[in-house]
């Protein structure tokens, strides 16, 4: 590829929409172009990563045993409703109308698709176990489309589907895709986390997510360092805490009027008690039902959490009014003693003594609350966020330690919730109908891009990995108008693209300063310079991309030196 004929134009300043390093990069490198909000285009470099991101997937896909086909990207709506989910996707899809009126979507995954197709073809255990995959553009209509490829409206994404014919098949099928998406990430030089997951409105009974580790990532997780323990936010679990006991925590509770003083702040400045004294009263519908749910002042809630342990399909948090009629107290006010509600409480208050709630009147506090003494409590269970310093739930020494990542991949056992919607049975050994048990497997094929770019660049711009890199070689020839120096890099070229190796070639009339600018931008693993001044040692000078010295290489040499580099670092 030569630099003056194809296209690449690169720029010097940070484009003002871009907000992470990868995707201020990608810009600049000319690697994607803005078309509108969510929306880029693949320019010539892009687009030849993203074919190696997808070569390297369908490589790993094949091996272990999956097969590639490509679904339709519009789907009915009637196949959404079947599985129930076209009102729980919501806003978050592209709905269209065709010209006989019939509802449209633009799918933004293809569980609803695949299962429909199994429906009819499988028919006997004898065709089982499939895995099924395609490489596809999806659609869906983020609220703030931010962070490039990140978070678009439209990606690319690999989603497999396994069919099994038990439950113990089915964590096979899931095992074999675990292990292939380890493999996928590792040759594509991500540094990753493997974190256990909440399945959200997918279903299924166990997932992971592959976090590629990053400080800008959006997604955030908590992993114990003593051992192997490891989830997002979303799932992660707390081991147990010792009770708290605070001041006065054998006295009989007692009101105190507090005119004005909703927050967790106002409440403990008014005290002059730590956040973590007070209770927080949350009033939920779960399942259209209020119920009462309890948190210590210092924590957030954490409404998947208390889904599962109310066993809600809906949950949303009360307005006011419906905190009026089930606390009578305005907002901020509501308090578990008196409480004629169901009341779930984070398993950190069993044993809370000497603590501060709402009174369930404006402008009152309980002081001295016994928890156990003064409430009746449903149920303590799991309900807040964790954070840095938690125990660990799985060991006994551990603390969790909070990080960031950006989800590149995700794994989900769904079992057979997408078969009784679509009647996807077969008939067993015995000749008896059951349904298949689903899992399906998703990877963010453009997202994994940019991911790499945000664990690989430095001041100077990005430091593709080997199996990514748009080009492994791109070379200067730092006097266009030299003939010699042109026939010497011709020669060059044709001799790595006589062993496939393509290389990225600046011949154009551009000041030296600017084309190793450009040369580390783009960020090509290895950099060939021919020049006059090499071409006096007979020789052109040889530097990677991730060091900062260079060494002159003879001519003669270039191809099997360049070769060895590349050779061992793929097999790496």
């Amino acid at each position: 590829m030569r630099l003056s004929k194809d296209g690449v134009s690169t720029l010097r300043d940070d484009p003002q929409e871009a907000e992470l390093a990868s995707h201020k990069l990608m810009l600049r490198a000319g690697m994607i172009k803005k078309l509108s909000s969510g929306l880029y285009t693949f320019m010539p470099l892009g687009l030849r990563v993203l074919r190696n991101v997808e070569q390297i997937i369908r490589e790993e896909m094949n091996r272990a045993g999956a097969v590639e086909i490509l679904m339709p990207a519009l789907q009915p709506r009637e196949i959404w409703d079947r599985s129930n989910r076209y009102e729980v996707m919501g806003d978050g899809m592209f709905k269209i109308s065709d010209r006989q009126h019939r509802e449209m979507v633009l799918g933004p995954t293809h569980e609803e698709v695949i299962t429909e197709i199994i429906s009819n073809e499988i028919k006997s255990y004898r065709q089982l176990p499939r895995t099924l995959y395609q490489i596809q553009t999806k659609y869906r209509d983020e609220i703030r489309p931010r962070f490039g490829l990140m978070r678009a409206k439209e990606f690319i994404m690999k989603d497999a589907y396994s069919f099994d014919v038990g439950w113990d098949e089915a964590d096979t099928s899931y095992d074999a895709m675990y292990n292939a998406y380890g493999k996928i990430f590792r040759r594509c030089g991500l540094r990753t986390k493997i974190v256990e997951a909440d399945t959200g409105p997918m279903g299924g009974n166990r997932s992971h997510e592959f976090m590629a580790l990053a400080d800008a990532g959006e997604d955030g997780l908590l992993e114990c360092p003593s051992c192997s323990y490891a989830a997002n936010v979303e799932r992660a679990e707390r081991g147990a805490a010792e009770p708290k006991l605070f001041p006065d925590n054998e006295k009989e509770a007692e009101p105190v009027s507090t005119p004005g003083m909703r927050t967790v702040e106002e409440v403990s400045t008014f005290f002059k008690s730590s956040p973590d004294r007070l209770i927080k009263t949350l009033i939920y519908l779960a399942d259209d039902k209020p119920i009462a749910a309890l948190i210590p002042g210092d924590r957030t809630m954490n409404d998947m959490k208390l889904a599962r342990a109310v066993g809600a399909e809906t949950l949303i948090l009360a307005n006011e009014q419906t905190v009026l009629e089930a606390t009578g107290a305005p907002v901020g006010f509501a308090g578990p003693s008196g409480l004629e509600l169901p009341i779930y409480a984070d398993m950190t208050l069993k044993g809370y003594k000497g603590a501060l709630t709402g009174g369930n009147q404006a402008d009152t506090h309980f002081i001295n609350i016994d928890l156990e003494r003064d409430a009746t409590i449903e149920a303590f269970a799991d309900l807040a966020f964790g954070e840095t310093g938690d125990p660990c739930p799985r060991c006994n020494d551990g603390k969790l330690v909070a990080m960031r990542g950006i989800e590149v991949g995700h794994v989900f056992k769904l079992g057979t919730k997408y078969a009784k919607s679509f009647d996807a049975t077969f008939l067993d050994a015995e000749g008896k109908e059951q349904l298949v048990v689903m899992g399906c497997y998703g990877i963010g094929v453009s997202r994994t891009l940019q991911a790499a770019v945000e664990q690989n660049y430095d001041k100077h711009g990005i430091l593709w990995p080997m199996s990514l890199a748009p080009y492994k070689i791109t070379m200067l020839g730092l006097q266009p108008d030299d003939e010699e120096t042109m026939r010497i890099c011709d020669n060059i070229v044709d001799a790595f693209r006589s062993s496939g190796e393509e290389v990225l070639f600046d011949e154009r009339d551009e000041r030296p300063g600017v084309k190793f600018k450009d040369a580390d931008l783009v960020g090509c693993p290895i950099r060939i310079v021919v020049s006059k001044r090499s071409l006096e040692k007979g020789a052109a000078e040889l530097k990677l991309r991730s060091s900062e010295d260079s060494e002159f290489v003879p001519i003669a040499d270039i191809h099997e030196r360049v070769m060895s580099i590349i050779n061992k670092e793929m097999q790496n």
